[in-house]
């Protein structure tokens, strides 16, 4: 069984069996014997690497023993192993090539956080969402069966993953194509299984030997000649297992359910996995892990140490003191909750699966009868607070925006078009920083400024979210307010629950012949950019409605319009601005600046918007060329 450690190491560990298995293929080159050492030197190599960098941290311990024996048993990357979400795939980045680049994880031009297919093949399926494994594992092996190929496709799927409905549909897809497939499930909160002891590993052993599958095959032939004999057996099969193993549910979806096992028992994970190896059909293995095995302070706290952050050289100078920064956007959330919560009782909260994240950690704790965490459950988290607004409540779904992506149809078809009282309170808007592009919110402002009576607020700073919040949980019809990862400008917050008057932008700087028109967070920058070029500054705050009245004045009075905003420019607030311009036939010079018609790379986030040109240096820069083009 693995080693427990007590503390990260601050320099590289001795691995003697790592150094020689850097890939599967040397790997695959050591006895069973050393497997269990390898264990430990894997998890100390990733306690250091992390410890160096940052980034996920629990879920990657906690699966060291199964990575091990997934490549040690199965021939990847000819087998198709997809891990789903990824956090838990640094061993795998490890094992497969690109233990040397650790250092550069989750920076600039450095290893992505989660699976890439463009970064190794051995990433045969590019994740950073949830409950797509099996999805994409069935297609690959349909693909093989349609190549006449023995390539085997295995998905490694959490317990937390597995409450999404898409991890269900295909696992209801799979056993009425009859695919030959091997499902995971990695459970490390015990939410599924029962204990774990040698005798659900013995019988797993068994269940999954060729012996039982053979003799299984063999009497289904004999017994399918008597009427109904079959049918009973196989009925009395299913209740002896399901007396001993949990896995009734995956049986009557058509799988062959095995487990659960210890998933830390290299041992036992080998055995199993060389008997289903080869088996036909749909296969599904439960293995139970604990989240952050060996290092003991992860055991304790598994959420705390879900993610860590770069630890300091010992000998590195004691660092400046911060200077005071604002309130982080989600706790300015997460306070207006539980204010709101205590002025009007018909508001509930609603979270898929980020209660810690979008901070409602104290509204779960004031107000338990009013918050719902739906599991990752996205689509399900929309149509639910439908089914509460129709009775009068009032939902705020507190959602980060690359995941409301996930439930756009709901949104439309189940809130929009019923024209019903829900709030999304969209965490997470823009770059996000080092997750890269699955975790960037980069449409949002584009997909929701398209759905009639949806109102859409984009606040500068913690001040305007408060009250744009008030705004959202006040109007009739769905609004959403979209606010960035991390801390604002530390605006002073008024206390009270006033709303602004929707549909209204302000003037925060008078200048002349330019104006920076400024859909949120950008606003500080802008008026940095508009100091040195004596231009207007506007706080729009309203991507729909648009202000249009303030921008035809504006329009009067200047030469350049500059939008800005932290989305796509494609379909995003300046577009709005100028489908307005043209529909009035006015003519005017216009420059958008946002992200750009591609995906912007993991970085740290200040390196991002530089990329984009919306730092302040960017911002000045674009708006003084294209000043000079007009030749003002």
């Amino acid at each position: 069984m693995p080693t427990t450690f007590q503390e990260i190491p601050r320099k590289r560990p001795t691995t003697p069996l790592l150094d020689r298995a850097n890939t599967p293929d040397g790997l695959r080159r050591l006895g069973e014997a050393e497997l269990e050492t390898l264990a430990d030197e894997l998890r100390l190599e990733l306690l250091y690497t992390v410890g160096q960098t940052g980034g996920h941290f629990g879920a990657g311990l906690g699966v060291i023993e199964l990575t091990i024996a997934l490549h040690y048993v199965f021939d990847t990357p000819d087998d198709r192993l997809v891990w789903d979400v990824g956090h838990q795939a640094y061993p795998h980045k490890i094992l497969t090539g690109r233990r040397q680049r650790m250092g550069t994880l989750r920076q600039k031009d450095g290893i992505a956080a989660f699976p890439r297919r463009s970064e190794s093949e051995y990433d045969t399926f590019g994740v950073g969402h949830s409950s797509t494994s099996i999805s994409a594992a069935l297609g690959m092996a349909i693909a093989a069966r349609l190549q006449n190929s023995e390539r085997k496709a295995i998905a490694v799927i959490g317990d937390g993953a597995l409450t999404a409905g898409m991890a269900f549909e295909a696992l209801n897809h799979a056993p009425e194509v009859n695919a030959n497939m091997l499902v995971i499930l990695n459970d490390n909160d015990m939410s599924i299984s029962r204990n774990v002891g040698g005798l659900s590993n013995y019988l797993a052993k068994i269940l999954s030997s060729r012996t039982y599958a053979s003799m299984r095959e063999g009497s289904k032939k004999v017994l399918s000649r008597l009427p109904g004999a079959w049918e009973i057996a196989r009925r009395t099969e299913e209740y002896a297992k399901g007396m001993l193993v949990p896995g009734t549910l995956f049986e009557e979806l058509g799988w062959n359910y095995i487990g659960p096992i210890d998933g830390h028992d290299l041992p036992t994970l080998i055995a199993t996995l060389r008997n289903m190896r080869d088996l036909k059909g749909p296969q599904f293995l439960h293995v139970v892990t604990k989240k952050g095995k060996g290092f003991a302070p992860a055991e304790v706290d598994p959420i705390g140490y879900h993610a860590i952050t770069k630890l300091e050289p010992l000998d590195a100078p004691a660092a400046a003191p911060k200077k005071a920064g604002g309130p982080k956007y989600s706790g300015v959330f997460g306070q207006w909750l539980c204010d709101m919560a205590a002025a009007d009782p018909r508001l509930v909260g609603i979270t898929p699966a980020m209660k810690e994240g979008s901070d409602l950690v104290a509204f779960s704790e004031r107000y338990p009868q009013r918050y719902f965490d739906v599991a990752i459950a996205e689509q399900h988290a929309v149509t639910l607070a439908a089914g509460m607004a129709c009775e009068g409540a009032k939902p705020v779904v507190a959602i980060y925006s690359t995941f409301l992506q996930r439930a756009y149809d709901q949104l439309i078809h189940d809130v929009a078009v019923q024209n019903l009282d829900v709030l999304f309170a969209i965490d997470r808007a823009g770059l996000v920083g080092e997750d890269g592009p699955t975790h960037a919110g980069s449409f949002d402002l584009s997909f929701l400024r398209c759905i009639p009576g949806m109102l859409v607020m984009t606040p500068s700073d913690e001040n305007e979210l408060r009250k744009m919040l008030t705004t959202g949980h006040l109007f009739n019809g769905p609004a959403a307010v979209r606010y960035p990862r991390g801390t604002g400008p530390n605006a002073t917050i008024e206390a009270d629950l006033e709303p602004i008057e929707i549909g209204k932008g302000v003037i925060r700087r008078q200048g002349k012949q330019t104006a920076l028109l400024v859909f949120g967070v950008q606003l500080a920058e802008a008026l940095k950019v508009a100091q040195a070029l004596d231009a207007t500054v506007v706080d729009m705050r309203f991507v729909k409605p648009l202000d249009e009245a303030l921008v035809r004045k504006i329009a009067a009075s200047h030469e350049l319009l500059v939008t800005i905003e932290e989305n796509a420019i494609m379909g995003g607030a300046g577009a709005a601005v100028s489908e307005f311009l043209a529909r009035e036939n006015i003519l005017k010079s216009v420059l958008h600046l946002g992200l750009p018609d591609s995906y912007v790379e993991h970085a740290k986030p200040a390196q991002m918007l530089a990329e984009c040109g919306l730092d302040e240096a960017g911002i000045e820069t674009s708006v003084r060329q294209r000043l000079q083009l007009l030749g003002l």
